[in-house]
């Protein structure tokens, strides 16, 4: 237990030769940031981020001064192969986003990846995240959550997942950019009921951060209330209601939709109208009429 202590306390104080350090810095708020996030950016050999022009703000508001690395989404695939040869050398390196904790929803899973498989140390220096700000004082969770990230924009990948939130029973945490968060609202609206809770936040840490929260028809209704800028932090509650979806008969609603064809309905339409009603993927109830 001894060794294991010193080696923390070690890990505390000055930057450890050839080790990548994921380093979280503040989301909104300048205060937020640790004072060994501050030593380790100050004393790295470099620090590897996302736009070295936001990097470069952070860091002069601290009058810190060490060289910067370009390293984001488009080049984080070869630029990794020479930020782990530089690791390799005895070099030490700061790996920073914009703001919050990298990797989540920001480049890094490669390099940290690549680092962990040649056997070299990587160390959290912990700091803010908006996923889990949000959550926290969203009231919504319930012992357990299910972090999305950025839901795809695709239909049958987006559709997918929006049915995995809708019936999962801890809290889903989402991210979405002020341009598409009321379709993406409006998306959920239409597999979803209405007094689903929900939890809208903006600005976290900052002055102007704002919450919104209550049923999902409520946050669809007063969204216009909230500034449309800066990026959203969805929290949608759990599902505490019975799952249904070993509940419906296929038989009966394979019946109802053969009636509504004979009565004159294209498969397309009638399958459309028994999803809305049901709420139930389209596409599900589509591919009924091929079963016996």
């Amino acid at each position: 237990m001894n060794n294991i202590h010193n080696q923390l306390s070690h890990r505390g104080k000055e930057p450890e030769e050839g080790v990548l350090y994921v380093v979280g810095t503040p989301i909104g708020n300048l205060n937020d940031i640790s004072e060994r996030a501050q030593h380790i950016l100050n004393n790295v050999s470099f620090v590897a981020c996302e736009d070295t022009r936001v990097t470069s703000k952070l860091l002069n508001s601290f009058r810190i001064s060490n060289k910067l690395f370009s390293f984001y989404k488009n080049n984080s695939y070869f630029k990794s192969t020479y930020i782990i040869s530089e690791l390799k050398k005895g070099n030490s390196v700061a790996l920073v986003s914009d703001a919050g904790l990298p990797l989540i929803s920001d480049p890094g899973e490669i390099l940290v990846k690549e680092a962990k498989e040649s056997n070299i140390d990587v160390i959290c220096i912990p700091g803010p995240c908006a996923a889990l700000t949000a959550l926290v004082c969203s009231g919504l969770m319930n012992s357990g959550f299910i972090f999305y990230g950025f839901i795809p924009k695709k239909t049958n990948e987006r559709s997918k997942i929006l049915q995995e939130i809708n019936d999962n029973k801890f809290a889903s945490i989402i991210y979405e950019s002020p341009k598409r968060v009321e379709k993406l609202l409006s998306d959920f609206k239409k597999i979803s009921d209405g007094d689903r809770k929900v939890f809208l936040a903006k600005e976290l840490t900052k002055k102007h951060e704002q919450h919104l929260g209550g049923t999902l028809d409520y946050v669809i209704e007063n969204l216009q209330n909230i500034q449309t800028k800066g990026e959203f932090t969805l929290i949608i509650g759990g599902n505490f209601k019975e799952n249904n979806k070993d509940n419906y008969d296929h038989n009966s609603i394979r019946t109802d939709l053969l009636n509504l064809i004979k009565a004159g309905l294209s498969h397309s339409s009638a399958a459309n109208y028994l999803s809305k009603k049901l709420k139930k993927p389209k596409k599900e109830i589509y591919s009924l009429i091929l079963k016996k």
